[in-house]
């Protein structure tokens, strides 16, 4: 069961820095025990994860880029998963 609110704000976690990586062509999250490559649909999702913007609005973003009905529990899943393992957190 997720924890995971969707009317909350989510962001990167302190410690963290998620950045583009040339030498592997991808979105990565950076922390002191190592590195995180991302896929693109993760980096485009926590991209908009700014620590102000509810994460409904960031879904509804994402449905509007990519023209998808409904993203919310694939989004869902993966802040989930992020916050368990401390890419990112509540703000």
């Amino acid at each position: 069961m997720s924890t995971v609110d969707p009317d909350a704000c989510y962001g990167i976690a302190p410690g963290h820095r998620m950045q583009w990586e040339e030498v592997q062509q991808s979105w990565v999250i950076l922390y002191p025990e190592g590195m995180v490559q991302l896929n693109d649909s993760a980096a485009e999702a926590l991209r908009r994860c700014d620590g102000r913007t509810p994460l409904s609005s960031v879904i509804t973003d994402l449905e509007a880029a990519f023209d998808e009905a409904d993203l919310s529990a694939d989004v869902l899943e993966l802040i989930d998963a992020a916050l368990q393992q401390g890419w990112v957190c509540l703000r």
